[in-house]
């Protein structure tokens, strides 16, 4: 990790920029190329990327047949089974709570004047699911049951084909015969969601495409957002920021740092602390335990991008937390509730030693599809209301019509929208002729 005592909080911005592995532009532009491809050739160009980027030579279909769905589900360990379902027990539970009423209270602006509000799901949405080296059947369940609790229409799982092999991971196919859905596209990659967004003869289009990715999923969803398709969010490269006070444990601290660095060579972890005897001791972990990974050469690249900053205290530890907002925040101090009212920009917040990140990447309840890159600062993480969107209702009485009328009428004359003056106004004439009567 580069390392950092007291730096001048000028520096700060700095220290506080993410990776680049490209520039945005190029990566953009890339996955422009694939959209406009994807949306002339369909099918034919998913296949194409299918043998190119991910080595399957020949898809037999793109679409996951009830035979491969039952036959990769029956390959899962029954011990993965058991957590797996409990994983979906726990974040049913979390998001079931968040379920909003079906009609909001209705409010009466002036008298004869009712507005209200209605939650009613998106129809069609489409989850992105990451696989390649690390499929992530976890991303399914924070994706998939939200989904399925608001009520969606239609939901369409994209997620790329083995390499070599075309196969999804049964984990992932556990993951979705258990949550019930049974359109699973063998796609991943910026191709995926362009045909999410434009739709294919074998790819249903959607109106909100929902997942975490690359770089160039990230610039698709941006495309597609161009094109009238809703995402979630920017999410990108995973990253994990640990506040760690004197009190902490080493160990425990390096450990969740790994955890972040092994998603991929383009992930970050940053490491703040007020303790040089912590600093010391979790850079020490670090080289201790990072041998013993399986991806421990993925690690390595991400700690390289990495930042260990010794700052003077806790007020200065959170002024940089909040400036940098983090998609992960571990407070790994002595009194973690006390730091919790100051936070104001970060995706989830994991409060004290035994509370490490990987539980709400797995089985807490708590969503894992956050904001990353900054963009904690104005975004919230995937929840039940990600899948909603409002409605507002509106009904006027004649007391209500003749009531507004002098309102709207000459504020939409001061606009100079004379029509909108006069859809008031004829109504008005027509309510004070009948009264008349």
């Amino acid at each position: 990790m580069q390392i950092f005592r007291n730096p001048d909080p000028s520096q700060w911005p700095a220290l506080q920029l993410r990776p680049l592995a490209e520039s945005n532009a190029a990566v953009l532009a890339r996955a422009g190329e694939i959209f406009d491809d994807v949306a002339r050739r369909g099918d034919e160009a998913l296949h194409q990327y299918a043998a190119q980027l991910d080595g399957v030579p020949a898809l037999a279909s793109l679409r996951v047949s009830a035979e491969e769905l039952a036959e990769g589900a029956a390959q899962v360990p029954a011990a993965l089974q058991a957590a797996i379902r409990q994983a979906i027990q726990n974040i049913t539970l979390f998001h079931a709570a968040q379920r909003p009423a079906a009609v909001e209270a209705e409010v009466e602006t002036m008298p004869g004047v009712r507005c209200w509000r209605r939650s009613v799901a998106v129809p069609r949405v489409g989850l992105y699911v990451p696989g390649g080296s690390a499929p992530l059947f976890s991303t399914l369940l924070m994706l998939g049951i939200p989904a399925r609790l608001a009520g969606c229409r239609e939901i369409v799982l994209c997620t790329p084909p083995g390499r070599g092999t075309g196969a999804i991971a049964p984990a992932i196919l556990f993951a979705a015969q258990e949550l019930g859905l049974t359109t699973i596209i063998k796609a991943g990659g910026a191709q995926a969601v362009a045909a999410l967004t434009v739709g294919t003869a074998s790819v249903p289009a959607v109106d909100k495409i929902f997942g975490p990715g690359n770089r160039y999923v990230t610039a698709a969803k941006q495309l597609a957002a161009q094109r009238g398709v809703a995402i979630d969010m920017p999410a990108g490269p995973s990253e994990v920021l640990v506040i760690a006070d004197a009190s902490a444990n080493p160990a425990f601290v390096a450990a969740d740092l790994l955890s972040q660095a092994e998603h991929g060579p383009d992930s970050q972890v940053v490491l703040l602390t007020d303790s040089e005897d912590i600093l010391t001791g979790v850079l020490a972990e670090l080289e201790r335990q990072l041998p013993l990974l399986p991806r421990a050469g993925i690690a390595r690249q991400a700690l390289a991008e990495s930042r260990a900053l010794l700052l003077p205290d806790v007020p200065a530890m959170l002024e940089f937390s909040n400036q940098y907002a983090p998609e992960h925040l571990i407070l790994a101090v002595a009194a973690p509730e006390a730091l919790a009212a100051d936070i104001y920009n970060a995706g989830s917040v994991f409060m004290g030693y035994l509370t490490p990140e990987a539980v709400g990447d797995y089985a807490s309840g708590t969503n894992h599809t956050l904001p990353t890159g900054g963009y904690a600062r104005a975004y919230s993480g995937v929840s039940l209301d990600s899948f909603y969107k409002k409605i507002t209702f509106q009904q006027l009485a004649p007391a209500g019509l003749l009531a507004l009328a002098p309102v709207v009428e000459p504020m939409a004359e001061a606009e100079g929208l004379r029509a909108h003056a006069h859809a008031v106004a004829l109504r008005r004439e027509a309510l004070e002729s009948f009264n008349l009567k």
